[in-house]
């Protein structure tokens, strides 16, 4: 997907990377990230947002909930939002501020009280056990918590698995209820997804979401509440904040866009920010057809993976497609022309759209690729924990 912008726009992570395999630094199934691309993107991203005064958290599912690239983010961009209660810890861990909390997946109320000692700036909440719970727990440590509250997405722009929210046509009696509740005080709302890429051109869009999203905030304005934060996530990036001042938003929260990975970028090379990141695996068998089998481990159902390169002889390939309830244990790629010559152990360069956090694979941060000096910082697992 990404396998083009790739190359044309950081050559030398593509250099770097295979370099560090063909030395055995790094094994198969493993992502490449360039730090420097990394920080100088959410450098980008904290500058345009200011122009536009909207504020943002970022978030790092994707990035392997990694530490040093953490770091690297909250240099410029000081406050996350944490997906789960596992990446809140990780994101505390590692130095950042935390900014939305529960944003895609409820803080499980066992957790709450460690979570909320870290004075998160918003905590997102599905529905009314959620807020009491959250209400109940701030009361208890001696604070009021502001709450995002997630209204219900509209019909056919909810993911499996991420169902949950406010109906719209219920906002008006949970907001009476929430109200009445002395541990938090709503200060605002959010939905997923509010923007999305067009699958044919790239450019971002507001959903129906978005808009069930600003009828809440009217609503809620109408009850007296003023100042409302409106978080607006998915496919934040340069093209896309322009879009969401434009609609009232007040956050945004990027994540592919710190690695230059969202659709538009696989279709405009010329997108400010910059390609981050290369998974990186290797030749392990060949079929009787010709087909090369490279190892897999990091592959992603909703990755639009289209090809492969092979450093060594510069040939590209096709990749397979392959069922998502598989367990990607190899990729096929497609038969090389007769004659051609891939053998065993080639390494095999990829780049399409991941959620690392879901892999089984290591992650490899190099630093020095803008000042020509790379330099391997180290290794980790899928979770952010160094090996």
């Amino acid at each position: 997907m990404f396998l083009d912008t790739l190359l044309t726009r950081n050559p030398g992570l593509v250099d770097a990377a295979a370099a560090l395999h063909r030395d055995g630094e790094i094994p198969p199934d493993t992502y490449v990230m360039d730090l420097d691309a990394v920080e100088a993107n959410a450098a980008l991203l904290a500058a345009e947002a200011e122009r536009l005064g909207i504020g943002l958290w970022f978030v790092v599912k994707q990035l392997g909930r990694n530490p040093e690239l953490i770091r690297a983010v909250a240099r410029h961009i000081p406050r996350s939002a944490a997906i789960d209660a596992a990446e809140a810890r990780l994101l505390h861990a590692a130095g950042a501020l935390p900014g939305n909390v529960g944003h895609l997946v409820q803080v499980p109320r066992r957790a709450l009280p460690e979570v909320l000692a870290w004075r998160p700036e918003a905590v997102t909440v599905f529905d009314l056990a959620n807020a009491r719970a959250v209400s109940d727990t701030a009361r208890e440590l001696g604070f009021v918590q502001d709450v995002l509250i997630r209204v219900e997405g509209a019909g056919g722009t909810v993911y499996p698995g991420q169902e949950g929210g406010v109906p719209l046509d219920r906002l008006d009696g949970f907001a009476a209820a929430a109200e009445a509740l002395d541990g938090i005080r709503i200060a605002g709302l959010t939905g997923f997804p509010c923007v999305l890429c067009d699958p044919a051109t790239g450019v971002p869009a507001a959903t129906a979401t978005f808009d069930q999203v600003l009828k809440a905030r009217d609503l809620l304005a109408s009850r007296g509440h003023r100042s409302l934060k409106i978080s607006a996530p998915s496919a934040t990036s340069m093209a896309s904040l322009p879009l969401l001042a434009r609609l009232g938003a007040t956050h945004g929260e990027p994540g592919h866009a710190l690695t230059g990975t969202t659709p538009l970028h696989a279709l405009d090379p010329a997108q400010p920010e910059k390609p981050a990141y290369v998974y990186v695996t290797e030749v392990a068998h060949t079929l009787a057809d010709g087909r090369p089998a490279v190892y897999g481990g990091g592959f992603y159902a909703r990755s639009h993976i289209r090809g492969a390169h092979l450093p060594r002889t510069g040939t590209r390939l096709g990749v397979q497609g392959a069922p998502a309830e598989n367990i990607d244990y190899y990729r096929l790629l497609d038969a090389p022309a007769d004659g051609a010559d891939v053998r065993v152990g080639d390494t095999a360069l990829l780049a399409f759209r991941t959620q690392i956090f879901v892999t089984r694979s290591t992650v490899a941060v190099v630093s020095g690729l803008s000042s020509g000096t790379p330099r391997l910082n180290g290794l980790y697992d899928a979770q952010g924990r160094a090996l």
